[in-house]
């Protein structure tokens, strides 16, 4: 790969070219000459230099006129350019500045003074172009997780879609299982995966066929089974997307029970994921106070008595303790 820097000389004086190709020969540049501005600002379009030399004083359009038509061509906007000129007044830099100069060397020029300047404006134009392309990656890094958190709602929605009597449990779970997060302290970064991991902890269920998924009726034990199946299929579908693994602890994990008694694993206490302890309660919690074909939705009270009674069995007793005190208006309200 060509590593040289293009510096466009654009100067009508042949001493002048010949001087500043002696000078800028031995350094790891690639140089280009144009004698006039018109010829200069084609070669421009052509090449894409990284640095361009202007003289100012030149037949036809001048170094200043040339500059101005250099900035109005997009990919030339940021180029930087170097006047040179036997121009010294005030009035003649500030025309140089107004049309797009970076920097100023005043003819005669002194060759090492120009060498120093050069360099540092390739290091500086280097920097600025790394500093761009980090940005457009973080640009398109963004734009990809958008993208990737647009996919997750939509196979949230789909599931919700399948199975009827569970439709909106998904999105209503996911908020609030957030502010819980948000309430214990769990910083942006982990409730950023709480939220993709409670967004698909059914996501497994697709696995699960229509005749037992969609059954009005109350599963018999060779169900059950089959239904026990779907966080090991949530597992096995997340685990390979990178991306995803940090989501995982709920769709794997929400069955769990604290005293052991839960699945896919039977993990017992601290065992649990937090990610699986905080949003196993919120599951529960939304789950009874919504109708289902085998039942009638439980009022708030009789929830929190349940809640409460689970408290070391099913959940986590820290948990439950911070579910109260998080939702306490609620807990009001069921009184």
């Amino acid at each position: 790969m060509d590593n040289q820097s293009k510096i466009l000389v654009i100067d009508d004086e042949p001493i002048a070219r010949i001087t500043i190709e002696a000078l800028l020969s031995p350094e790891n540049y690639k140089l280009y000459f144009a004698e006039n501005g018109v010829e200069g600002v084609a070669l421009a379009i052509e090449i894409m230099p990284d640095i361009i030399l202007l003289d100012v004083m030149m037949p036809g359009i001048n170094g200043f006129e040339v500059c101005r038509q250099i900035r109005l061509i997009p990919n030339l906007a940021e180029v930087p350019i170097i006047l040179i000129t036997s121009l010294d007044d005030r009035e003649s830099r500030m025309t140089g500045l107004k049309a797009g100069a970076d920097d100023f060397i005043t003819k005669p020029f002194d060759i090492f003074e120009l060498l120093v300047r050069i360099q540092n404006m390739t290091r500086l134009n280097r920097y600025r172009l790394l500093m761009e392309k980090r940005q457009e990656a973080e640009r398109l890094n963004n734009d990809l997780i958008i993208a990737y958190d647009k996919t997750i709602e939509g196979w949230s929605r789909a599931i919700d879609l399948r199975d009827k009597k569970t439709e909106g449990h998904t999105q209503r779970a996911t908020e609030m299982t957030i502010k819980f997060a948000c309430a214990v302290g769990l910083d942006k970064e982990t409730q950023v995966h709480i939220k993709r991991g409670a967004l698909l902890h059914d996501v497994g269920k697709l696995g699960i066929p229509d005749s037992i998924l969609l059954k009005a009726d109350t599963l018999n034990a060779e169900e059950w089974e089959i239904m026990h199946q779907h966080p090991i299929y949530a597992y096995n579908w997340l685990y390979p997307i990178e991306y995803l693994r940090p989501a995982i602890d709920i769709p794997f994990c929400h069955h769990e029970k604290w005293d052991g008694s839960g699945y896919p694993r039977g993990l017992k206490g601290n065992e649990i994921p937090l990610a699986a302890r905080l949003f196993a309660i919120v599951d529960v919690w939304d789950a009874l106070i919504s109708d289902r074909p085998y039942r009638k939705a439980m009022l708030p009270n009789q929830i929190w008595h349940y809640i409460l009674e689970q408290s070391g069995r099913h959940f986590d007793p820290e948990i439950v303790e911070h579910f109260t005190s998080t939702f306490a208006k609620v807990s009001e309200t069921s009184k």
